[in-house]
């Protein structure tokens, strides 16, 4: 008679931005054989570096790092292919004995990954110009008010001015005749039941605009504008690339392009980010989940966190 082992659960850490997700997982590393496959649409293109708060040198050789600089910013990055990447990350990591940690705040990949995504039309380049034309006419808090008349799901989790995102779920539509959130697929398998989520999550919001607020300048302190400027210069780079649509990336070309004043830069970059903040909360909101507050001490990792990631790993 055999007797069959339960699977080992993953974990996924999560939380807005600057809510302390990659001190967190470095605590964990000290006390575990962790290796972090990160969840990060930025993270994944190479020469996005000053505004993206990629984990330094020195924790990447600390801590064995995935899903980090994998393609060009000229070659978009789809949740699919976060997808596949990821799950052969994981059987890597755990074929060398160790356990992965999912650690990041791109809350669509987290989705797609433990839940699957349906399969998704390509990009259409004529009706993205056409929707593109459309925006530039009646403006995207406009296009924003038909993507919630179509599909108010997607549309409640998005700012009214995510063109890159809006202009996605609208393409979506038109090309399908179904709202994305209906081409979510919510898998029924066991598989899913092996996710576990741990959430980085403020109770105190004031605090998470605060450290938004450091961490912006700090970024631009970093060389963010020199970095954008340069990567300006590459033939292949637009400003529709989703790679130079990501928070702070958007603000600086913007401003190098004449459209936003050096003296604006600062707040606008700020309340985008507190507003990317905010869409992540929402997505966690949805979810099944152990939260962590994030603000509760001066500490950036929470003090239940080693034992509730524990408890968690249990079968």
């Amino acid at each position: 008679m055999t007797t069959s082992i339960a699977p080992v659960p993953i974990v996924l850490l999560l939380g807005p931005t600057a809510s302390g997700k990659t001190a967190a997982a470095l605590a964990l590393a000290k006390h575990f054989p962790i290796e972090i496959v990160s969840i990060d649409s930025a993270c994944v293109y190479r020469g996005l570096d000053a505004g993206t708060a990629k984990p330094s040198a020195v924790e990447r050789q600390a801590v064995a790092h995935h899903l980090i600089d994998c393609t060009e910013p000229w070659n978009p990055y789809s949740a699919a292919r976060f997808v596949n990447d990821a799950t052969a990350a994981i059987g890597a990591i755990r074929s060398r004995g160790n356990i992965p940690l999912l650690v990041g705040g791109t809350m669509l990949y987290a989705h797609a990954l433990m839940h699957g995504l349906d399969e998704l039309p390509t990009a259409n380049e004529a009706l993205r110009a056409k929707l593109e034309a459309l925006a530039a006419q009646i403006g995207w808090p406009a296009m924003h008010e038909r993507l919630a008349v179509i599909d108010p799901a997607t549309a409640q989790r998005l700012a009214p001015r995510d063109a890159q995102r809006i202009s996605r779920a609208l393409e979506i539509y038109e090309l399908t005749g179904k709202p994305m959130s209906q081409l979510f697929a919510k898998r029924g398998d066991t598989a899913t039941n092996l996710w576990r989520v741990i959430s980085l999550e403020p109770s105190d919001r004031t605090q998470l605009h605060e450290r938004i607020s450091i961490r912006f300048q700090a970024m631009l302190a970093s060389g963010l504008i020199e970095e954008v400027e340069q990567l300006r210069n590459e033939p292949k780079i637009h400003a529709q690339l989703p790679a130079m649509r990501c928070v702070g990336y958007r603000q600086a070309w913007d401003m190098l392009e004449g459209k936003l004043a050096r003296s604006e830069l600062t707040m606008r970059g700020i309340v985008a980010t507190r507003q990317l903040a905010k869409r992540q909360l929402t997505w966690l909101r949805s979810m099944p989940r152990t939260v962590l507050d994030c603000t509760a001490n001066t500490s950036s990792v929470p003090a239940e966190l080693r034992p509730v990631f524990e408890r968690l790993l249990q079968p």
